[in-house]
């Protein structure tokens, strides 16, 4: 499994966004992350310089700005979840959330949540993430609307 350090994660965001502004060729993986990064346009200033974004410390509870890296790193999870609908639904759960919705970045940012929340289940329980569970928190959701 690919466990990238906080620096990569940063780095690799940081590299998309500076190839992106120069319209440089990208990997499929950066292209995808261009794409979120360009529906945030709050993060870019933070994206523009790499090595500041490797030093700073994120706290959304005291200065109420939420950490970029993490954000933009669960939409490519969720995306690449959706591509290989694992956990299994999860494909069609979003597909009819983001219908419901009328926008695929409004639904990521719902599942993000429901993300949150299997993972915190998870660390709290010590065992492993629940991806059924899951796929029945975004589907929920999608019958909400």
């Amino acid at each position: 499994m690919f466990q990238p350090s906080q620096e990569e994660v940063r780095r690799f965001f940081c590299s998309v966004y500076a190839k992106a502004q120069a319209g440089a060729p990208m990997e499929a993986i950066e292209t995808l992350a261009s794409l979120w990064i360009a529906e945030h346009p709050e993060y870019h200033a933070d994206l523009a310089d790499a090595d500041a974004a490797v030093a700073r410390h994120y706290d959304a509870s005291a200065d109420g700005r939420s950490n970029p890296f993490l954000h933009l790193s669960m939409h490519l999870s969720i995306s690449e979840q959706c591509s290989i609908d694992q956990p299994a639904g999860i494909r069609q759960a979003v597909e009819l959330l983001a219908s419901r919705l009328d926008s695929l970045h409004e639904a990521h940012h719902a599942v993000m949540e429901c993300l949150q929340e299997m993972l915190w289940q998870s660390q709290v329980h010590q065992r492993p993430p629940d991806g059924a569970a899951y796929v029945e928190a975004v589907q929920r959701r999608a019958t909400r609307f």
